[in-house]
């Protein structure tokens, strides 16, 4: 009698109520950072409430369709694993500079629209590129964007970014409550209540947060019931030449960040990212990144933050995720839910957000863990590279004096440290060694190409 093959754990559908807590999970952890932008773009361009609202919530609608897109997929399109997607950080500064001073919110979401059209037309180029991503880079990669990820957890635990009271003793000790809950649930929970132990965290969280006065609901009665998002809401879109070529440098950054994301959630998951799937992925953040022009939004990326959530909790089903978009589509058609997550104070994802980020970095040591460092040059490949990614974090405003198409790429963390990693990896690994080197002492072939760097992903692992 035949038997079916079981199926992967990515394209597993678990229990309907599993669904529905692991999805809200993701959301929890994505929601803060995705509610950010368009805080931060529509208050530079001095929106109106109902203008900022509107924003807001079309951003949460995108944000859940282009999650279903990456995890669902048709045709070419979606990358088929549990990534999460949200609007990009990249593109906040040069869609301020446009707004307020080239041509505004028009002259935006026109270049957002090519840069869209750019990330579909480049991604297979993108694809035959995966050649470039051994082991060594991608993780360095990873470990990058771990550690550049967690500076926004410590803003969260002290309170937020502009808080009044930021860094007081009762923000960080909230955090610490609820990272102990997390870590609590984790170890000694039930195997299911582990891999919720983030919302878990959460809830308590918010549950002691509400009677010591670290939030109130008081804009969920404020905020509409129903929220429409219509097409080109702020108008008919406008070309300009500056405006696009600014965004078409930030798609080059979301498109170098998404890959890191895919090849980190393709090993944590044990489903090899290759060169079609990576170009099914960009392809498919290319189309959300149309659709955020069209809605008046952002561009859209993967969310590293929700990497980390993946290898915390060892959930692998892609469903899990598209649930989670569905969630989003919902906060973005009702308003009053999207509320009602936004009432969760920054110091309780604060407390989660610390293990989440710290998981991905050592996912990224786990994947050097495979590579021989022994009579090569690898060692200086990671510590350059992790010294380029970590320098923007720690000291923000070092290119500030650079044009803004270099700032652009190299104060994200994770784009730095990428292109370096694939710079000095071709430098090292790929270029003929000098006479008389040590790799040329040990015999290896391509002046030194090491076999933890030739091997395949699937060989190491």
């Amino acid at each position: 009698m035949a038997t079916t093959a079981p199926a992967h754990p990515v394209d597993e559908v678990p229990p309907v109520r599993q669904l529905a807590a692991f999805g809200l999970q993701h959301v929890l952890a994505m929601y803060a950072g995705a509610v950010a932008v368009p805080l931060i773009v529509g208050g530079a361009m001095k929106l109106s409430a109902a203008d900022l609202a509107y924003l807001i919530t079309a951003d949460l609608l995108v944000c859940g369709i282009a999650t279903l897109i990456q995890c669902i997929g048709f045709w070419r399109f979606g990358v088929r694993l549990p990534i999460m997607q949200g609007c990009t950080f990249a593109a906040v500064s040069p869609m301020v500079l446009i707004g307020t001073t080239g041509g505004g919110l028009p002259a935006i979401y026109g270049s957002v629209i090519v840069a869209g059209l750019a990330i579909v037309l480049l991604a297979p180029v993108f694809g035959r590129l995966l050649r470039f991503f051994p082991p060594l880079v991608t993780g360095t990669v990873i470990l990058v964007i771990g550690i550049s990820l967690l500076p926004v957890a410590g803003n969260w635990v002290a309170g937020g970014v502009g808080a009044e009271d930021f860094g007081e003793p009762k923000n960080i000790a909230l955090a610490a409550f609820v990272l102990a809950v997390v870590l609590g649930v984790q170890r000694f929970g039930p195997e299911f209540l582990s891999r919720i132990a983030v919302l878990i965290g959460i809830a308590v969280g918010l549950a002691v947060a509400v009677p010591f006065g670290f939030t109130d609901f008081d804009g969920v009665g404020d905020a509409d019931w129903v929220g429409i998002s219509t097409p080109f809401h702020f108008g008919t879109p406008t070309f300009e030449a500056s405006a696009i070529i600014s965004m078409l440098v930030v798609a080059l950054v979301c498109m170098t960040e998404t890959t890191g994301d895919f090849i980190a959630v393709g090993e944590m998951t044990g489903r090899k990212v290759d060169s079609r799937s990576l170009s099914d992925g960009l392809r498919a953040d290319g189309l959300s990144t149309v659709l955020g022009g069209v809605f008046n939004t952002f561009p859209y990326t993967a969310y590293a933050q929700n990497v980390g959530l993946v290898g915390m909790t060892r959930v692998r089903s892609r469903w899990v995720v598209a649930v989670a978009g569905g969630i989003l589509v919902l906060l973005g058609l009702l308003p009053k839910l999207g509320a009602v997550v936004a009432a969760v104070p920054a110091p309780v994802l604060g407390g989660a957000g610390l293990v989440m980020f710290g998981t991905v970095a050592a996912s990224g040591l786990r994947t050097l863990a495979q590579v021989d460092f022994r009579g090569n040059n690898n060692l200086t490949v990671v510590a350059v590279s992790v010294a380029m990614g970590v320098l923007p974090v720690g000291v923000p405003t070092i290119y500030e004096k650079f044009p803004d198409w270099f700032q652009t790429v190299m104060t994200s963390g994770i784009s730095a440290g990428c292109l370096t990693a694939i710079v000095l990896n071709l430098l090292f690994n790929h270029l003929p060694a000098r006479a008389g080197s040590p790799s040329d002492a040990d015999g290896l072939p391509g002046g030194g190409i090491e076999e933890g760097v030739e091997k395949s992903r699937e060989e190491v692992v």
